[in-house]
């Protein structure tokens, strides 16, 4: 199995773009998953991974090429995930490792999952909330969590006070923010991955959003 690509981060312009939408509705509004316009710029975006459902199947059934093909479809977004949950790259990679792991030890199990896709970010989730708290001793890791759009000064400072403010975030906040406007989750979908209601996966990314412009001065 390939190492785990990185980086795997949403770009500093396309995170300002969301905070910019409007404040009236902030949980409703939907990153478009090809293309999307910000100050001028065409910001082309990864489409969504495809569905892991069918590779599920062919996983349980013993495929031995499904689980290298669900590791290329899945594992830079988990990878993003974990990212944002540990803040560390290297912890961020180690739940990944372990997440694909256990989907080989368990694969006889794959057939019964009814929603794949959530499934595997739960799952990612919580191999990253687990060396989140393995590591509370150690020193905290400073890895960006935002990507720079270019090499340009500017566009890497900007990337870097964006992933400091995205660090101040509780984590459930943060989570749903990732998992809402860059894993394109519905509300519904947040709130199985995170184990609460649909209300209140809705409220935290509320709140978080709210929390992020308010920080960067950013007016919707």
């Amino acid at each position: 199995m390939r190492p785990v690509p990185r980086p795997a981060r949403p770009r500093a312009n396309l995170f300002r773009s969301i905070l910019t939408r409007s404040a009236r509705s902030p949980v409703s509004f939907r990153v478009n998953a090809e293309t999307m316009s910000f100050e001028g710029e065409l910001i082309r975006r990864k489409p969504p991974a495809p569905d892991p459902a069918a590779v599920f199947r062919r996983l349980a059934a013993g495929d031995a090429e499904a689980l290298e093909e669900l590791y290329d479809q899945q594992a830079d977004r988990l990878f993003a995930l974990a990212l944002w949950v540990t803040g560390s790259q290297d912890d961020a990679a180690d739940a990944v490792q372990e997440v694909f792991v256990k989907l080989a030890a368990g694969r006889d199990r794959l057939d019964r999952v009814r929603r794949p896709r959530a499934y595997l970010l739960a799952m990612a989730r919580s191999a990253a909330i687990d060396r989140l708290r393995a590591s509370r001793h150690e020193e905290p890791a400073d890895d960006l969590l935002i990507e720079a759009a270019t090499d340009d000064p500017g566009a890497s400072a900007d990337a870097a006070e964006a992933s400091r403010l995205l660090r101040r975030l509780p984590l459930p906040q943060r989570e749903a923010v990732y998992l809402r406007y860059f894993a394109e989750l519905s509300f519904a979908e947040i709130g199985r991955v995170t184990g609460v209601s649909l209300f209140t996966a809705a409220s935290r990314c509320r709140l978080g959003l709210a929390k992020l412009r308010h920080w960067m001065g950013v007016t919707p």
